[in-house]
């Protein structure tokens, strides 16, 4: 795979990760609530999803929601219902958060819910299987083994998917210590309403649209 191709991919892929999705949402307030630390278990949980739509990609995932109807409208619902409960849940936050105390740690069962929230909002969304399904083929030549072109690009995508979301963490880390409650409770509520606004979204897509 040439190097100049790997660099376009890159800097195409990085502007489309770091537009606000759900996931890098979730790693904002995750950050601003837990810190970066504990935000951790959340990117773990998209970087996971992000093997999964490239592997579903290179396995013809995508073109199966893009072709069947029944498929696309199970899988979208489930995502939008997700969201939607999420971002209800952010919204109804009435919590007032604090700065956590230096070296303090908190337990597995905390680390895998923010890791499971992550992972299926994005194995979820049928647009992602989509994205990827359309995104990766421009990249690929299709004269040289299709595997490990996926193995090089899907860890870039992983990659910058992690440094992404490690930028929202830290805003929202540092939000924490200059908003305060009262401030961190209105992020909490705008970052839940864009989860809802993003689940009313993909109820409404139409897969001969997607």
């Amino acid at each position: 795979m040439m190097v100049e191709t790997v660099i376009l991919f890159s800097g195409v892929a990085l502007v489309a990760i770091a537009l606000p999705g759900p996931t890098v949402l979730l790693a904002l307030g995750n950050g601003a609530r837990h810190g970066v630390t504990l935000s951790l278990a959340g990117m773990a949980g998209a970087m996971v999803s992000d093997v999964v739509l490239v592997s579903a990609a290179a396995l013809g995932m995508g073109a199966l929601l893009a072709a069947s109807e029944a498929a696309f409208t199970v899988v979208k619902w489930v995502g939008a219902a997700y969201l939607a409960w999420l971002g209800w849940r952010m919204l109804r936050s009435r919590r007032q958060l604090e700065l956590p105390e230096p070296g303090a740690t908190a337990g597995a069962g905390a680390a895998r819910g923010l890791f499971m929230r992550s992972f299926l909002v994005a194995v979820t969304n049928p647009k992602g299987y989509l994205f990827v399904s359309a995104f990766f083929p421009q990249f690929i030549d299709p004269l040289m083994p299709q595997l490990t072109q996926y193995l090089v690009l899907g860890s870039v995508f992983v990659g910058l998917d992690f440094i992404v979301m490690l930028a929202y963490a830290l805003t929202g880390a540092h939000a924490l210590r200059w908003l305060g409650g009262k401030g961190l409770q209105r992020l909490d509520r705008l970052c839940g309403g864009i989860l809802v606004g993003l689940a009313a979204s993909l109820a409404l897509t139409r897969r001969t649209a997607a």
